[in-house]
């Protein structure tokens, strides 16, 4: 799987595409512009995805022991967590995770 949001300039780049959002800069405060956090998030996000489906999807499936299962379950936990986190971040997105 390739990865979009590998790069710093690519997170840079995108956080400039979304900050010509007034619906993005609503969220702006002092800290931080809304289109940094948002960009930085779904590029974490997009890592963790990545990860569950490279990495620990295929030893579920195909490359694991039965002793192992229940680490990569805790593994993709861990995974969803900073998803959940990365999902929670950005204001522009509590409204679906709540707040």
């Amino acid at each position: 799987m390739t990865r979009i949001l590998k790069s710093g300039v690519s997170v840079v780049a995108l956080a400039e595409r979304l900050n010509s959002l007034p619906e993005v800069r609503r969220f702006d405060d002092e800290a931080e512009r809304e289109a940094d956090r948002l960009a930085h998030s779904l590029s974490d996000i997009e890592s963790s995805i990545s990860e569950i489906l490279e990495r620990y999807l295929p030893k579920l499936v195909e490359g694991c022991s039965a002793d192992d299962l229940n680490a990569v379950l805790l593994d993709i936990g861990d995974e969803l967590k900073h998803v959940l986190y990365h999902a929670r971040d950005p204001k522009y997105f509590r409204s679906l995770v709540g707040e």
